[in-house]
């Protein structure tokens, strides 16, 4: 069963211990290569085990570490997407960066969602401890998954639960499909439509009826890189340099309007998930964001 993002969270809040799901990072140094590749196996087993978090600020005993998270919360997911890439040769992107306090504390947490084909490392994730000494945390062709509340190297137990979620998760899909078609109503026609056309709440969307009229005009959804053009970084050069220097945004500002106003959730309009690479936003948001700051 795939892992929802309520119940990492509520694994997360009431963990006293690492486990499958959930583990610990007292601190976490963005400009440091061993961080780096500790992180990645961890994101990789996780991910590989079906999804879990990882809770910055916290010791591995269960204790707060007193790190102060905010580098961890700023991060862009582009960057962590980019680095998992780069030992993996995968656009992992089915993850979530949130704070959540702690017996009274604030902490950051990296949700990790289940991926239905494991991750192969590609490339070793090798660091230097000092001027003479080098370390591995993991090696080139090696599948990482979580085994209790560490993250090593699979055996064939590890890929036999992989096909189960797989065939889990289709065994849903058919069940799902055929409830579709068992409870259409007598006399109705089912029709199977591409994967790329959606139903949207949007009020601006176009109308379309079907027709058997082989000369009628065939119609086509725009494109993400139409509807949501702008990285987050192109958003706020975009917004800064239309403030003109009155005022000035950075990410931290923009990721606080996401969290606020929760537009990855339930605001498509604004931003659009892609199945891999980091979230584009549309002109909207760039729009929304000079507005503010000219009331």
């Amino acid at each position: 069963m795939k892992i929802t993002k309520e119940k990492i969270i509520k694994k997360a809040k009431k963990a006293k211990r690492e486990s499958k799901y959930i583990d610990f990072k007292e601190k976490f140094d963005i400009d440091s290569s061993q961080d780096w590749c500790e992180v990645i196996k961890d994101i990789v087993a996780i991910a590989n085990s079906g999804g879990g978090g990882i809770i910055f600020g916290v010791n591995n005993d269960g204790n707060l570490s007193g790190y102060d998270v905010s580098s961890v919360l700023s991060l862009d997911p582009a960057k962590i997407t980019d680095k998992i890439a780069k030992y993996t040769n995968q656009q992992f992107s089915d993850f979530e960066i949130e704070e959540f306090e702690k017996d009274s504390q604030r902490v950051a947490i990296l949700i990790i969602y289940g991926v239905s084909m494991p991750m192969i490392f590609t490339k070793p994730g090798t660091y230097s401890i000092d001027s003479s000494r080098q370390k591995t945390a993991f090696r080139k062709g090696t599948i990482y998954f979580r085994h209790g509340a560490k993250s090593e190297p699979g055996d064939s137990n590890d890929l036999s639960n992989v096909i189960e979620r797989r065939l889990e998760e289709i065994r849903k899909s058919w069940l799902g499909n055929i409830r579709k078609v068992v409870s259409a109503p007598i006399g109705h026609v089912v029709h199977v439509l591409p994967p790329e056309v959606r139903i949207s709440i949007s009020s601006g969307a176009p109308p379309i009826g079907i027709t058997n009229n082989e000369e009628a005009p065939a119609y086509r959804l725009e494109t993400p890189d139409i509807t949501h053009p702008y990285r987050q970084k192109e958003v706020i050069e975009l917004v800064n340099g239309k403030l003109k220097g009155t005022k000035m945004i950075n990410q931290y500002d923009v990721l606080c309007v996401k969290r606020i106003y929760r537009i990855d959730e339930s605001r498509p309009v604004f931003y659009y998930k892609p199945k891999y690479g980091s979230p584009p936003y549309s002109n909207e948001v760039a729009k929304g964001l000079v507005q503010s700051y000219e009331i």
